[in-house]
């Protein structure tokens, strides 16, 4: 029986594609600018003191008796941390003993917390009074505190060249004073000429850095010896550097788990040679090639919108990555795949050195209607044979190219795929168009694999009721089509708003642990 569940809204985590206009603290100014911008925002790492903790307390007593100052300090010292920087400060004109004890707690300095609002929400939206009021702030906070910064946010000022000294005289404070966590992005979009201070690179304490929105400095110009030694997650966001800033980033980085690359506007090719990474993603850039050369602990390989809008074929290269489990989204027919020394083509069989075994989950974009890309789909899904999830996101056709010329014998004639037949329990279709050829791949899967347990399809955003009704009647017959009568197969059929589900927190630990299990959103019920 076809079990019909219908959902609105978005996933949680999934990435919002509201128009820039609706988003806080945004110039209206280049649309794609402000839509990296926004992404950037969205995740930021959130600061570990906030303006808007709620303060409780038993009521006053009316003796007089200061009686928080008679605390011990092991005591004050936590109330002063969980202060923002500026409260914090204010504590300094008690008395004598508050004052040391502002300098002797960790600094978590975030610049939004500077403003009239107190919070993100309220970014200046254009080089101001209040932009400038926040730099100083920031600069005086820097000068005045001692160290150490376990956490720095700065995401207000609007830096141009005449900032220079001052972004490099922060950049020498943080690395004396060992900042940990560091996010820096610049306001103006686009700026294609500032570069980061080479100062940032002796901030060899750091274990998290977020750049947002700056050049990446020429990487020969640089101070011999950079070594990141704690780095273990890295976020270019909007940064514009050469191929090359991937290599260094990596070589001087020993223990990075974390890369990610989001808003390249230039070709990037990016090889990955580490023995430390987990992770790497690259999301809403033009992601002209990327070669796993040798990744022994990659898990995750994820690229979301990496294809220039479809002006970009990526090229991925896989060559040694062993313990790789989640890997997309690939393109049959957009990407071109290349495993080991093998470049898959439409036909090409599986064998040892044209297969990646470590895969169990995989995500791809297709476009039905276009045969070369369904053609190539059966040899993707071949190079993965122990695929236990699927998802796959049908993308329209804007060529406007028919599904004519696509013959149901595509799946009739194709030899046996491991992947299919032995090992996937779950496949997730979203966009679905109700096409010959989307309905002709779901009929191969329901007769073919013999321990599925789930088949969910995502209708298309935007369907009528009645097309929609149209849609689902025709999926009915499915249910008939099971390999093993066995089985458990349902068929959850699911409105989605939203188009594309993505979430960069995918790629992002928590110590040691990946916090989002299912980044393609496949496990729905």
């Amino acid at each position: 029986m076809v079990e019909f569940q219908f959902r609105s809204g978005n996933a949680n985590g999934e990435c919002d594609e509201r128009t820039p206009a609706t988003l806080p603290g945004l110039t209206l100014g280049d649309p794609y600018s402000d839509f990296i911008l926004c992404f950037a925002y969205s995740y930021l790492p959130q600061p570990p003191v906030s303006t808007a903790a709620p303060l409780s307390c038993a009521p006053a007593a009316d003796d007089g008796v200061d009686r928080i100052s008679i605390l011990p300090d092991v005591l004050l010292h936590k109330v002063v941390s969980r202060l923002p920087a500026k409260d914090g400060a204010r504590t300094t004109v008690l008395s004598s003993r508050w004052r040391s004890l502002w300098r002797s707690v960790p600094l978590v300095l975030v610049d939004t917390h500077f403003l009239p609002g107190g919070d993100a929400e309220c970014r200046p939206a254009s080089a101001g009074a209040t932009s400038r009021a926040v730099t100083d702030a920031v600069s005086a906070a820097l000068k005045a505190h001692p160290g150490p910064f376990p956490f720095v946010s700065l995401t207000c000022s609007f830096m141009d060249r005449a900032d220079r000294r001052l972004l490099a005289r922060w950049s020498q404070l943080l690395a004396t004073k060992g900042v940990e966590v560091l996010v820096l992005v610049n306001r103006p979009l686009p700026i294609l000429s500032l570069p980061l201070p080479s100062e940032l690179f002796s901030c060899v304490s750091l274990r998290r850095l977020y750049i947002g929105a700056w050049a990446f400095p020429e990487t020969d110009t640089l101070p011999r010896g950079v070594a990141f030694p704690n780095l273990k997650e890295l976020v270019l966001s909007f940064v514009v550097m050469q191929d090359k800033v991937i290599d260094f980033m990596l070589a001087v980085s020993p223990v990075l788990e974390t890369l990610s690359v989001v808003g390249t506007v230039y070709g990037l090719h990016a090889r990955i040679t580490s023995r430390s990474l987990r992770c790497a993603q690259f999301c809403l850039s033009e992601l002209e090639e990327v070669a796993v050369v040798d990744a022994p602990s990659l898990e995750r390989l994820l690229m979301w919108k990496s294809d220039g809008e479809g002006l970009v074929s990526t090229s991925v290269k896989i060559h040694h990555a062993p313990q790789l489990r989640l890997l997309g989204y690939l393109g049959p027919g957009a990407h071109s795949l290349e495993i080991g020394n093998t470049i898959i083509k439409a036909g090409t069989k599986a064998r040892p050195g044209t297969v990646v075994s470590s895969v169990h989950t995989l995500a791809l974009t297709l476009h039905f209607g276009v045969r070369g890309s369904v053609e190539m789909l059966p040899s993707f899904l071949r190079c993965f044979p122990n695929v236990e999830t699927l998802c796959i996101e049908s993308e329209e056709e804007t060529r406007k190219r028919t599904t004519a010329n696509i013959s149901p014998k595509i799946w009739r004639n194709i030899s046996p795929i491991e992947s299919v037949q032995s090992h996937l329990k779950t496949i997730v279709l979203r966009e679905y168009r109700g096409h010959s050829t989307e309905y002709d791949f779901l009929k191969y899967i329901a007769e073919h694999a013999r321990v599925l347990e789930k088949m969910v399809i995502v209708l298309q955003k935007g369907l009528s009721d009645a097309e929609m009704e149209e849609v689902i009647a025709k999926l009915t017959p499915l249910n008939s089509a099971r390999a093993s009568r066995e089985s458990k197969l349902l068929f959850p059929v699911h409105k989605w708003d939203g188009g594309t589900t993505w979430t960069m927190q995918a790629g992002l630990t928590e110590g040691s642990v990946f916090p989002i299990n299912d980044p393609f959103f496949c496990q729905v019920s």
